[in-house]
């Protein structure tokens, strides 16, 4: 059932990370059912995390940061549903405690904006450091991001349907520069090859 819900189409981050979480516990479930009843002494069993990532055609990376999604609270991992929070922003968010998530996605909605990557990184790690106050929320989220090229054209759904949905927009432009690079390059080759 969790494999058949990975290979839907349009799954959503949430789904993609519950179903992930499901088949790693399933997994280790297993594996410690196939360890204890196992007669070879020495026998290496693959990590989880990298057994799944090779049955989903995804790096051990993004298998573990997709588990993460799960520890958003959940109007945070709404927002990532909806393509409101980034992904990347969001596993940093992850790390922050429950409470401290909810009172971000306070600062959040009083600042109608969402953190960038290095403003979630310093929220990590103030969280770590036991100093994310209220006031360092707002503050942060009041910032001023840097603005970010428009990248949309790539959200598109006829070049997005081409690429797995846990995909960011940054790693679909470098396949599509490369393959434009390709195309012009044989271009090039063309006109050089006619006269």
């Amino acid at each position: 059932m969790v494999d058949t819900n990975l290979q839907r189409e349009n799954i959503l981050p949430s789904e993609r990370a519950f179903a992930l979480k499901m088949k790693m516990e399933a997994l280790k479930h297993q594996g410690k059912q196939v360890f204890a009843t196992s007669s070879q002494v020495g026998t290496k069993l693959n990590r989880t995390d990298e057994r799944i990532a090779e049955q989903s055609n995804l790096s051990r990376s993004q298998v573990q940061r997709t588990i993460r999604l799960t520890s958003l609270e959940p109007s945070l991992l709404h927002m990532v549903d909806d393509r409101k929070l980034a992904f990347n922003p969001a596993v940093e968010l992850s790390f922050l405690k429950p409470e401290e998530q909810e009172r971000l996605a306070a600062a959040m909605d009083e600042a109608q904006t969402t953190p960038s990557l290095s403003q979630a990184q310093r929220l990590k790690k103030a969280s770590q450091e036991g100093k994310l106050t209220d006031d360092l929320l707002r503050g942060v989220m009041a910032e001023t991001k840097k603005p970010t090229q428009d990248k949309s054209y790539l959200n598109n759904p006829q070049i997005r349907k081409y690429f797995p949905k846990s995909w960011t927009i940054d790693r679909i432009e470098a396949i599509v520069l490369k393959l434009v690079k390709a195309w012009y390059q044989s271009q090039l080759k063309k006109k050089q090859q006619s006269l």
